[in-house]
């Protein structure tokens, strides 16, 4: 019982700490100098399309949070009577 579980924490060990790390890119820069650009737009649509999405996304479901709350404190200002 002893040795399997030791052989399973070498196995693990050694999976561990031999694999390769993956590089990784830095776009800093390359992000940085699209954001600075003068092209007109907001800072917040110069990501691009995804960005125009999730900007709408976000506005109409402001919008709806609004409405709702709106919607919310009418009822409560006016009760219904019962009957």
């Amino acid at each position: 019982m002893n040795r399997s579980i030791f052989a399973l924490q070498q196995v693990a060990r050694r999976t561990i700490s031999s694999s390769v790390r993956r590089q990784v890119d830095n776009k800093v820069p390359q992000n940085q100098k699209m954001f600075q650009e003068d092209n007109g737009l907001p800072i917040h649509l110069k990501g691009g399309s995804g960005d125009a999405v999730l900007y709408r996304f976000t506005m109409a479901l402001t919008l709806l949070g609004v409405g709702f709350v709106v919607y919310e404190l009418v009822n409560a200002a006016f009760p219904q009577k019962k009957g």
